[in-house]
């Protein structure tokens, strides 16, 4: 690993603690303009989502219904209800995502792009020291008045994620601050997502308030708008 892998991995709880867990739990409230857009605004307003930390997998609960469940996985993603019965389903999810972004999402888009996301933020940094993925230390830059370090982390073939390549911003602690990346099956450009208000669950370090911002093509951050809002209520891990 890296010295800045190792640095921001130490930083939030450390991999011998990590690996002693095989799933986490969030309990959370989203919100932001991109479900409006998208024409499902409230859909994950108050939401659970249940993370595998050993393989890629996620579950929304509730969603839509109390009844019902999301199952997502790279290459499937589902709607089911709480005793396992699939009410619909999609293979090749990412494939089925309309080019133009105005157009809505059905429910297995959202479980899609919520299942992949809260994947991605909820397991970094500790993937990054995982086999296929490769993390390049690049020059700090100042921001908010502090210096943070930046590793661009190339993400596997086999993780479904906003894109292949993404910067991940870290402080003079080591806790990531913010988070660069252009979410693909969006198609609508680039974006800056920044974390804060940390809290310990079962000795990880977890971000409890994230803010996605659009991000201009010279790297300027829009603050205009809030894309996602993610709220973080608790988090267990087991």
């Amino acid at each position: 690993m890296s010295d800045l892998v190792t640095a921001a991995v130490e930083a939030h709880g450390g991999l011998e603690r990590y690996r002693r867990f095989g799933s986490a739990t969030a309990h959370l409230r989203v919100g932001g303009s991109l479900w409006g857009l998208k024409g499902r605004e409230g859909i994950l307003a108050r939401t659970a989502v249940r993370l595998d930390l050993r393989r890629q997998g996620a579950s929304h609960h509730p969603f839509t219904s109390p009844r019902l469940r999301t199952c997502f996985t790279p290459h499937r993603v589902a709607v089911e209800t709480c005793t396992g019965e699939v009410t619909a389903e999609r293979y090749d999810p990412r494939a089925s995502f309309p080019s133009d972004v105005r157009a809505p999402w059905d429910d297995l888009h959202v479980a899609y792009f919520a299942g992949y996301a809260m994947w991605t933020y909820l397991t970094s940094p500790f993937t990054f020291a995982s086999p296929g993925f490769r993390a390049v230390e690049r020059s700090p830059v100042t921001e908010q008045g502090e210096s943070w370090r930046r590793l661009e982390v190339t993400f596997p073939d086999h993780i479904a994620t906003h894109c292949r390549e993404q910067i991940f911003y870290f402080d003079a602690n080591g806790l990531l601050r913010r988070h660069d990346y252009t979410p693909e099956v969006i198609n609508a450009g680039h974006a800056a997502h920044y974390v804060t208000g940390y809290k310990e669950f079962d000795g990880i370090m977890v971000a409890t308030r994230r803010r996605v911002y659009r991000r201009g093509e010279d790297g300027t951050v829009l603050r205009d708008v809030e894309l996602v809002t993610i709220d973080v209520e608790s988090v267990l891990f087991s």
